[in-house]
């Protein structure tokens, strides 16, 4: 990571959403990774929670936290598969402004030094909708350490250089 120590760290506020047909608040051992990683990092932790595989529940949550002032990102776990029931993609698609193209690409780089060509089934992906960043990463514990220390460690740190997400922060809403 390039951080620069003479800058100032500014934290940010980030919810993290758990999408799974069959986790609960006492094994959602990702959701409580991403949960650690975030207030870890000096963030906080705006708000957590658990919705089933469904592309109305998943939007339902999202827009309610797109719209809540509170929340400037958000950090998904699960539903980025290929079955049927791996819909986390498809809900993106419906609050996006704009895509975030390379977070899908470099997860799966850094994801291939992990589990090899299995890394070809992630649908990892990142979108801006109305200056709230989404991430989207898949349900597996490695896959969150991997997205998080690998990517969003340093793009949410204010420090990092050359450039990173929280600076554009303020210009996000000039689409």
């Amino acid at each position: 990571m390039a951080v620069d120590l003479s800058r100032t760290f500014k934290p940010i506020q980030i919810a993290v959403l758990t999408v799974s047909d069959t986790r609960g608040p006492e094994d959602d051992t990702s959701g409580d990774i991403l949960a650690e990683r975030v207030t870890g990092a000096g963030h906080s932790l705006a708000a957590r929670n658990i919705v089933r595989d469904d592309v109305p529940t998943i939007v339902g949550q999202l827009e309610a936290w797109i719209a809540d002032p509170s929340v400037d990102a958000v950090v998904i776990t699960g539903g980025t598969g290929l079955t049927g029931r791996d819909v986390t993609p498809e809900a993106l698609d419906r609050v996006k402004e704009r895509d975030i193209p390379g977070f899908g690409e470099l997860f799966r780089w850094i994801s291939y030094k992990t589990i090899g060509t299995s890394t070809i089934q992630s649908r990892a992906c990142a979108v801006l909708s109305r200056g709230t960043y989404i991430f989207a990463l898949p349900g597996s514990n490695g896959a969150v350490k991997d997205g998080w220390d690998g990517i969003l460690a340093e793009q949410l740190d204010s420090r990092n250089r050359p450039c990173n997400f929280v600076e554009l922060m303020p210009r996000l809403r000039e689409i």
